[in-house]
């Protein structure tokens, strides 16, 4: 396997982030979302963390927290029983509160946690009915935050569950489609997408100290080069992809799409030629930025070098870029991860400015946070006028943004 340290050839002595590995999928802070990546840099450039600031964080955190615990239901899941993705970001934001105050979940989080473990199916993965990967990968995410030890059966046969639905398309074992690597939402919607990919490297990424495990000697772990062949597949970088979709447009350029031959932002036909070249966007840029640093291919690699240009080239926090409203919070969202695990402190951006990018997004979504503690697009697209999915991606934000305050 290249371009990767193979968890499986870990041994159980090894220390994962500087701890043990029986108790480093409980680290939120520091390990869980990679969100610790140039923090201390940040911290250290300056006298220290601006207290001031972190303190209107930290009650934009509060009030987001009170709000998601008053929409929990009775039966443990927050806003609908058929996706247990909003659940486990809900108890994701609560395990990241900054000052700890949830590290012991109380007897209601307790429920969320039961909710999601019993709906595991057979077959490893973490489901109802449909969006069977999405729904894995995150409620994955979430059970790595619960007490040491005690989900890491469930955790290792989702993990396999994930392992499983990377596709091969063409030529068993070789790459010779530009879908072959991803990851769908499984089941009948079987085509791989970026975002899916990126939601299973991730949980596959923070779950990989289960591969060294007693129990599971002898597990597959996902093929990583194919991982990174499909992500290069949605890359939009003339000379680089061949594939006909792909714009010569410098807008366009190091962007991703959605997935092979598809773009939510649409595309441009060239009256010459009748070609059509699709479009990069925000949210999904981000992700295939993550996806590259989940896959361990460095900052210095020009597929790495050219997302981070076109991050740079189309930085807003007015819009997710391409899309309008469409998905602001989830681009808010994955730019703080992004930016944070790529160890950016300050953006420089296309014309010379240098922002402090994190201070600007606290800001923003403080502004944009409502009187009850919540926030909620008027934009229905991807579920964000959902206040539970909304608010958890804002809370995680937050939290993360404290961090490096």
């Amino acid at each position: 396997m290249s371009n990767r340290d193979s968890a499986s050839q870990r041994t159980a002595g090894t220390s994962v982030g500087g701890r043990s590995r029986a108790t480093a999928h409980r680290v939120w802070p520091t390990l869980l979302l990679g969100l610790c990546l140039g923090c201390s840099k940040s911290l250290a450039a300056d006298a220290g963390p601006d207290i001031s600031f972190r303190n209107e964080v930290q009650h934009g955190i509060d009030e987001g927290l009170r709000y998601l615990a008053s929409q929990q239901t009775t039966n443990g899941w927050w806003s609908t029983q058929d996706h247990p993705a909003v659940t486990a970001l809900a108890l994701t934001a609560f395990s990241g509160e900054p000052t700890g105050r949830y590290k012991t979940p109380s007897a209601s989080l307790e429920k969320g946690y039961a909710y999601l473990v019993g709906s595991a199916k057979p077959d490893g993965g973490i489901y109802q009915r449909e969006l069977a990967s999405y729904n894995t990968s995150l409620a994955m995410l979430a059970l790595l935050t619960g007490p040491d030890g005690r989900y890491d059966g469930t955790l290792r046969k989702a993990r396999a569950y994930l392992v499983g639905l990377q596709e091969d398309r063409g030529e068993r074992g070789r790459l010779d489609t530009p879908f072959d690597g991803g990851i769908g939402y499984g089941g009948i919607q079987k085509d791989p997408d970026v975002n899916n990919t990126y939601t299973a490297l991730q949980a596959l990424h923070y779950s990989r100290h289960l591969m060294a495990d007693q129990g599971s000697r002898g597990a597959k772990d996902l093929d990583w080069k194919a991982a990174i062949h499909f992500l290069e597949s949605c890359q939009n970088v003339p000379g680089k992809n061949p594939q006909s979709w792909v714009s010569t447009e410098a807008r366009d350029r190091g962007g991703f799409i959605y997935h092979p031959g598809r773009s939510m932002a649409g595309g441009e036909t060239n009256a010459a030629t009748g070609k059509v070249a699709l479009r990069s966007y925000g949210s999904i840029s981000y992700a295939g930025l993550l996806s590259y640093i989940y896959a361990d291919l460095k900052p210095g690699d020009p597929r790495v070098a050219a997302v981070m240009d076109w991050l740079r080239s189309n930085y807003t926090l007015e819009e997710n870029p391409g899309m309008g409203q469409q998905g602001l919070y989830y681009y808010l969202h994955l730019m703080t991860k992004g930016l944070t695990a790529a160890g950016v402190n300050e953006l420089e951006l296309k014309d010379g400015r240098r922002v402090v990018w994190r201070r600007e997004v606290a800001m923003k979504l403080l502004a944009l946070q409502k009187r009850d503690g919540s926030w909620v697009n008027e934009s229905p697209r991807w579920w964000e006028k959902d206040p539970a999915l909304t608010t958890s991606y804002s809370v995680i934000a937050l939290e993360t943004l404290w961090r490096g305050l």
